[in-house]
């Protein structure tokens, strides 16, 4: 493995820096600023196609299923190239969409994954210093914004049969990052100067023969799990949870013990825990497990779940929404989701609206105010009212197929599809050329 071309840029941002900064409201992971798939902003466009709104679009060179992420006038995506033979982290400029640098990583082993999964399909992180990206077998790499290569680490092969998706995150000093599914699963805490190891977690993966039921759950069936670390901070403690197989568990941050487990989550999961409102949620993947329960405590907290569905009747990649008292979820097989936060009653369900013939999605919801935008993989970005009633704001429609999430920042939105990378923009009233 090795590292090719760099060019660059200077100055940074702290992720600590507070909202009044020159560059407000960065998206510097898939979920946000917050971890919660949120913005504190509340104005950008609902309407637009692939002509009409488009500051700019440029061209990738494959397919890819990451998200990009923001931060001033940069915007970062992961791409691979040559079925993985090469993994690498873009920066472009944010007003133009010209390409300012590409770090790449060289593979040429075998590893797996789903046609539908290409490789660097797990989103970067930054903290306006760094971005840091997970390539698994091909290691983790950080830079600077300059595309300077700060460090690189290699915590072993990463194969399982559909490929990877969990993210980094950032945690002030620290890198988290969980690196599986598949053998030797494990969770990492990494130096985020050095990328030194500060501690690790083997997360051995184990399917019981009592859930032997469904997709996912079968005799040999597909196991593990693709969901990115989530920060919890409550009650003056902090944890780090995460959906693994079989059981919701939670951790320290700062030294990687197991604060608390739960029961229930079934084999394969791919969607990631949500915080809010003293809420944790966290769904399964294809036809699991649904579960709701305040954060704290300690030990074994299977009894404590405040509603727990062994089985739900679709399946899910996305992960949710908490806002005021309800959960919003866009289920892999085409239909947005509302339940009550309180005891998990659905409110309603819908077909998300497609001009193509395919309304699933893989992505997740994001939400601006009372807004919520999701893309299905006919690439439409359908916005629709955070509310317990349900109502479609817009259907915008850019004829890629998608698999990513939206990033929000400064009222402009930042798409990838399968062939380009957009941005969708208030001020433009027509599309730029492809790059």
């Amino acid at each position: 493995m090795k590292c090719l071309r760099a060019r660059g840029w200077g100055a940074a941002l702290s992720l600590t820096c507070s909202l009044s900064t020159a560059f407000a409201a960065p998206w510097p992971s898939w979920r946000g600023p917050n971890q919660d798939q949120t913005t504190p902003e509340t104005r950008f466009p609902l309407h637009w196609n692939a002509t009409n709104h488009i500051r700019w679009k440029v061209s990738l060179p494959e397919a890819g299923n990451s998200s990009p992420v923001v931060w001033g006038d940069r915007v970062f995506v992961t791409q691979a190239t040559g079925d993985g033979k090469r993994r690498g982290l873009m920066a472009f400029d944010r007003a133009t969409g010209k390409q300012l640098w590409t770090q790449e990583v060289g593979f040429d082993a075998a590893d797996p994954h789903h046609a539908s999964n290409p490789h660097c399909a797990a989103s970067p992180v930054t903290d306006g210093k760094r971005v840091v990206a997970s390539f698994a077998s091909a290691g983790i790499l950080a830079c600077d914004v300059t595309g300077r290569v700060l460090w690189r680490r290699d915590l072993g092969p990463q194969r399982h049969e559909w490929g990877q998706g969990s993210s980094p995150v950032i945690d002030g000093d620290r890198i988290l990052i969980y690196h599986g599914p598949g053998p030797g699963s494990s969770l990492h805490a990494l130096n985020a100067a050095t990328g030194v190891t500060l501690w690790t977690i083997p997360l051995k993966e184990e399917a019981p023969p009592e859930r032997f039921d469904g997709f996912a759950g079968k005799s040999g069936g597909v196991i593990g799990t693709f969901s990115t670390p989530l920060l919890v901070s409550v009650g003056g403690r902090r944890e780090l949870v995460l959906p693994v197989v079989n059981r919701l568990r939670a951790f320290s941050p700062e030294t990687g013990t197991e604060l608390w487990n739960v029961d229930g989550m079934n084999p394969l999961a791919y969607g990631s825990a949500t915080f809010g409102e003293g809420r944790i949620v966290a769904m399964g993947g294809f036809f699991g497990a649904r579960m709701l329960l305040a954060p704290g405590g300690s030990g074994d907290r299977t009894s404590e779940r405040i509603q727990y569905e062994r089985r739900m009747k679709r399946h899910t990649i996305g992960s949710p929404v908490i806002h005021e008292g309800h959960i919003y979820l866009a289920v892999t097989d085409g239909y947005l989701q509302c339940y009550r936060l309180s005891d998990g009653n659905m409110l309603w369900e819908e077909r998300i609206p497609s001009t193509g013939s395919n309304p699933q999605t893989w992505g997740s919801l994001v939400r601006a105010g009372d807004r919520l935008y999701v893309v299905n993989q006919s690439g439409d970005t359908v916005v629709f009212r955070a509310a317990p009633k349900f109502e479609v704001l817009a259907q915008n429609p850019l004829g890629d197929l998608s698999n990513g999430t939206p990033a929000l920042s400064e009222g402009e939105l930042f798409l990838r599809t399968e062939h380009a990378l957009w941005c969708v923009s208030d001020q433009a009233d027509t599309a730029s050329k492809p790059r």
